[in-house]
Order: structure tokens, then C-alpha cells, then sequence
């Protein structure tokens, strides 16, 4: 069993070594840029520590085929599963080794990783030599022959053994076809923690050459393809021409005058967005639920804003972020945050803040892998960024994390030191599941939610004690608080996921920054969380054309409509109608009408155009 292990062993710790030797070759490849960065050493170092635990993972993805060809080999061992090991490793080799020089050559140009779009690219060599100097075209060549050499060489020299049954015991290899299994699909998950990994582990510095050098090429490779390969060829929400679909989102985003009804008293407020967790509106008796869940964000309305017809584009914490950050609406069937290719292109509030010269910061008290949400927030450029594994370790946790109090607490307190205005953004926890919160429920009804309704009023509590500490702050009086929903969830109506009710969401603004006339008042317009970016930058006069799917809600002018989706469909709100649609694999798209005009035609015509439009770009950014 010895041997079967060291030879595991060895062969899984090639797989690491070859991975940092092709990092290094791209690091050598581009030394020039790090320089013009103003990269320094310990930096670039960082890549390599950063990347270890991803690189892990998909070792262990690699390792998987040898693991059965040894197990076999454990119980008989003919000469041919040797050669069958070698011609495995030597073929991964050369795909890996492939994988990065190509990576070497588009990074210049495109600035992104390896994904399914470049491989569809890569189809076409007579293409990719025509259109790449020579030069550079003959250099990743002879790049790709060197890491592959150097490569099967070192693996066939020092790492490689043919094995040969010699008497082993069979309760050796019992013992070995027992133990390593579990110990492969924990080196998949990268680790036992809740999340399974992805790439934000290798995410971690403000220079995103470093963080692409970082995530390993064929884990990104893997998800690009596996979050597009029912896709590749073309949009499965095509109902249209594209230009025929381009005019009515032009025809929707229209206002016949661009202006906004100015509800601040200061034009350069700090800013404090709190993302809420699965927070419904049935939560919020303001907003059609149930009194007596939510008294603290009643108190809060009341003094505010209250948007009371907001609903969430997406049904997933990492699909609120982009809505909320990058305007960014969600879409089916994936999410945009998960690309890192495609996160890249998206507008940023935050960008836009530091550009501002405003402070920046981002807190949660969980694991911002999930969703890979840590890639995107730390490619967003906030300053300082705090979750769970980075707050103090006394802080009492939960199974999923640090629990509300604690994070608003901290946050509360940690943004004294921060130079004003500040650009800060928090994200609670508490109401997801285990609801492990450290608090009484108080509320005895509530059915199948009963759990998520006592923990809506565990964080609802702890908003209160936040804002009790932030008015003694001196930063107070000049701050505008967002406090908005990710996404919905299930309540204690339990309304059909596909329906309106099932999405609909909070937003309050709230904070002395707001004109006294405007405080306690609700606004009723149509919107999803993909607005908040133009309606507070207009309220900001800075520009926001860049952020084509979100409109000013306090602009009289502008389009009273608002989309959701579901995993295989849409919803669509306009003008006191909508209207839903699902895919079915046998019958086609099912649709519903709820409240139709005469003419449900123009109606139907505009759901179609948004979600083709939103997919299209998707999967061509």
C-alpha cells in the first residue's frame, strides 16, 4: 500500500509543479507589464500562494484516471495500464501546456483567460497565424514545445514509476480503493468548507494580471465551457432579429427629457449600500406583509424612501451583486459573476466611486467564494475588503458565518477611520439557512417559514442597533444608506417561484442627506436592482450612460417596467400588466398573462427583446 500511495503522490505533486512552472513562463512573458504596473516581487509571489489550493483541486481532477489505473493495478497488473498511465499524462500535458500558451497569446488583446470563446478561436490555426505577427506566433510555438518537453520529460524522469503487483495484500488494496476516494472528492470541493471552490480562491490583488496568473487554466477552462456548452453556438432566447430587439430596448430606455427629481440636499453624500439576504417584501408590512416582522425597517421607511415596486432580476446572492454594482441585469441558466471574462466588461458604481476619490470597502461575514462573488469584488476595486476568515477570530460565528450583529457592529465602527466620502457596502447573512442566529424567535407563526421569518427579524433587530450607533457617528449626518434585497425568497405565502409576489423585493434610501419634503414617502415607479446605479449617480450628477440597462428611477420620464428571471425563463412587468414564460424541452416556451391589455402583442414584443438582448450580450461579452 506504500508504494501505491508514494506513486499517487508523486505523480499529483507533477501536476502542481507543472502548473507554477507554466505560471511562471506567462509571469516571464509579460515582465514588461508587470513592470509598467509597478508590480513589486513579493506581488508576484503572492500568485503562487494564492493559487496553491485551486491548483489542488484540479490535481486531483487530474489524478483521477491514474487513481482507477492504480487501483486495477493493485489487484493485477499487466504491463499495458503503464503505457496507458504514460500516454494519459503525456496527452494532459500537452493540452495543459497548449492551455497556456495560448493563454500567452491572447492575454495581450483580450486580457482574460483561456475560455470556450478562445477555443471556438483556436478551431481556426490558418485564422490565428494571419492574424498574429509572426514574430510572436513562432515564439508561443516554440514556448509550447519547451513547457511541453520540459514538461513529459521531468514527469517520465522524477516523478513517473511503472508499478507491478508484488505481493501486496489484498486488505492493502481494499484499504486503498477505501481511503483515497474520499480524500479526491475533498481535493475537488478544495477542502470540506460548505462552498466548493472555485476561482475566487486565487483572487487577491488590485492588479488582475496577477489574479488571471493565479486561477488555473483548466479549472477556468472547465467552467467557461461547462457554464456555456449549451450555448455555443447560439442564443437560446432568440425570438427576433437583433435589430428589430436592439429598437425596443432603445424605445424603452428612452426619456423624452433627461432630468431627475433631486431628493438630496448634498451632490458628494458618503454612500452605504446594505445588501439584505433573501429578504421578500412579504417580510415588510409597508410593502404588503404581514406586520410585526420587520419593525426596525419600518421605522426606517418611514424616514426614507421606500420603493415600493422593486423587483429582483435574478433569484441568487451572486446575481444581486452584478445588478447592484454593475447594473447588470440576471438572465437564466447562468450567472455573469461566474466568468470572470465576462465580469470584466461590466460598468462598476465602485470604479466609478474611486474615481470619485471616495474610500471604498465591502464587508461580509461569510465566504465570498460562493458564486464566485470574490472574484468580482475584489476585480470591482474596493479598497478594503472583510470577510469572515479576516475579522477578528473572537467574533462569534455560525455555521455559515458571522452572524448580523457582528458584521453591522464592525462595520459601524470601522468606518471612523476611513477618509470621507466614502464609497461601503455590506452584505448580511443571517437570513440564509441554518438560521443559527443567536437570538430569541419571537415570532410563533409562519408555517413552513417560520425559521426564515424569526431570522428576517434577527437582522431586522440588528439594523436597528446599527443605525442606533450610526447617528452618533460624525459621518452620519452626510450619509445616503441603500438598503436593498439580493433576491427574494420563499415566504409564508408561498407563491409560485415563476410569479411577481415571488420576486418582489425592498428598497428604501434612507438618511439625513434626504430632503425633509422627501422623507416617509414611497415611490411607486417599476424597477429592478439593476437601477439603483443610474438613479443615485443622477441624483450625484455624474454620468451613467455606461450602464445600459439601468434607468433613473427619479426621472418622471423614464420607462415604468420591470424583469425578472427563473432558471428557464423570464417574467415581465409593464403598465399594470405581465406576463411570464418558461422553456419546456417538449413542447417549447409555455406563456402566461396576468392582467393583459387589449393589445398583449407590444407587451410580449418587449419581454422577448430584454431577455434576448440581456443573454445575447452575455454570452457575447
Amino acid at each position: 500500500m506504500k508504494k501505491l500511495i508514494i506513486l499517487f503522490f508523486r505523480q499529483l505533486i507533477f501536476w502542481i509543479l507543472l502548473f507554477d512552472f507554466t505560471r511562471i513562463v506567462f509571469l516571464v512573458y509579460y515582465s514588461g507589464l508587470l513592470s509598467v504596473e509597478r508590480i513589486r516581487f513579493t506581488e508576484v509571489l503572492g500568485v503562487f500562494i494564492n493559487a496553491f489550493k485551486l491548483d489542488l483541486a484540479t490535481a486531483c481532477y487530474f489524478m483521477f484516471f491514474p487513481f482507477l489505473l492504480l487501483l486495477i493495478q493493485s489487484f493485477r497488473s499487466p504491463k499495458w495500464i503503464n503505457i496507458v498511465n504514460k500516454v494519459y499524462s503525456g496527452i494532459m500535458i500537452f493540452v495543459y501546456t497548449l492551455s497556456s500558451a495560448a493563454e500567452m497569446g491572447i492575454y495581450a488583446e483580450w486580457k482574460t483567460k483561456l475560455t470556450y470563446k478562445v477555443v471556438k478561436y483556436l478551431s481556426n490555426p490558418s485564422e490565428i497565424y494571419n492574424s498574429a505577427e509572426t514574430g510572436t506566433f513562432f515564439l508561443l510555438m516554440f514556448l509550447l514545445v519547451l513547457m511541453f518537453t520540459l514538461g513529459l520529460f521531468a514527469y517520465l524522469r522524477w516523478f513517473y514509476r511503472d508499478f507491478s503487483r508484488e505481493k501486496i495484500p489484498v486488505w492493502h488494496s481494499l484499504g486503498f480503493a477505501l481511503v483515497f476516494p474520499p480524500l479526491l472528492f475533498i481535493g475537488f470541493r478544495g477542502g470540506i468548507q460548505e462552498i466548493p471552490i472555485n476561482q475566487s480562491q486565487s483572487y487577491f490583488s488590485d492588479h488582475n494580471i496577477l489574479n488571471l496568473a493565479a486561477v488555473n487554466n483548466a479549472f477556468n477552462l472547465y467552467i467557461s465551457i461547462f457554464e456555456n456548452l449549451g450555448n455555443l453556438k447560439q442564443n437560446p432566447f432568440q425570438f427576433m432579429d437583433d435589430h428589430q430587439a436592439a429598437d425596443i430596448m432603445k424605445d424603452l430606455y428612452s426619456v423624452k427629457k433627461d432630468t431627475t427629481i433631486k431628493v438630496l440636499t448634498t451632490g458628494r453624500p458618503n454612500v452605504v449600500i446594505l445588501i439584505l439576504e433573501s429578504w421578500s417584501a412579504d417580510l415588510i408590512n409597508e410593502l404588503g406583509g404581514e406586520p410585526g416582522i420587520t419593525p426596525q425597517f419600518s421605522k426606517l421607511a418611514r424616514g426614507g424612501i421606500l420603493f415600493t415596486s422593486v423587483y429582483a432580476s435574478g433569484s441568487r446572492s451572486e446575481q444581486g451583486m452584478a445588478c447592484v454594482f454593475g447594473g447588470f441585469p440576471a438572465h437564466p441558466i447562468s450567472s455573469i459573476t461566474v466568468q470572470p471574462d465576462k465580469f470584466v466588461k461590466l460598468p462598476s458604481l465602485v470604479r466609478i466611486f474611486r474615481g470619485e476619490d471616495y474610500s471604498t470597502a465591502f464587508y461580509f461575514g461569510g465566504q465570498l467564494i460562493y458564486g464566485n462573488i470574490k472574484s468580482y469584488i475584489i476585480y470591482n476595486r474596493f479598497s478594503q475588503i472583510m470577510e469572515g476568515e479576516n475579522f477578528p477570530a473572537s467574533i462569534p460565528r455560525g455555521k455559515l458565518g458571522i452572524h448580523d450583529q457582528y458584521t453591522l457592529g464592525y462595520m459601524v465602527n470601522d468606518l471612523d477611520k476611513f477618509k470621507q466620502p466614502f464609497f461601503a457596502s455590506l452584505f448580511t447573512l443571517s437570513t440564509h439557512s441554518p438560521w443559527d442566529q443567536p437570538f430569541a424567535r419571537p415570532l410563533k407563526w409562519g408555517g413552513n417559514e417560520h425559521e426564515y421569518i424569526n431570522a428576517a427579524y434577527y437582522t431586522d433587530h440588528c439594523l436597528g442597533e446599527f443605525f442606533d450607533k450610526a447617528r452618533q457617528k460624525t459621518w452620519y449626518r452626510n450619509t445616503l444608506f441603500i438598503i436593498v434585497a439580493d433576491h427574494s425568497h420563499n415566504s409564508y405565502r408561498n407563491w409560485n417561484p415563476e410569479s411577481k409576489d415571488y420576486h418582489k423585493i425592498p428598497l428604501l434610501f434612507y438618511g439625513d442627506v434626504i430632503k425633509p419634503e422627501f422623507r416617509g414617502t414611497t415611490w411607486t415607479r417599476l424597477g429592478n436592482q439593476n437601477d439603483i446605479a443610474a438613479t443615485l449617480l443622477a441624483q450625484l450628477e455624474l454620468p451613467h450612460e455606461v450602464f445600459r440597462y439601468s434607468k433613473d428611477l427619479m426621472n418622471p420620464y423614464s420607462g415604468a417596467f420591470a424583469y425578472y428571471t427563473t432558471e428557464d425563463g423570464a417574467g415581465w412587468l409593464h403598465d399594470g400588466s405581465y406576463y411570464t414564460f418558461e422553456a419546456h424541452p417538449y413542447i417549447g416556451y409555455k406563456w402566461s398573462y396576468f392582467n393583459p391589455p387589449a393589445d398583449s402583442t407590444k407587451i410580449i414584443k418587449e419581454a422577448n427583446a430584454y431577455l434576448q438582448t440581456v443573454f445575447g450580450n452575455y454570452l457575447k461579452d
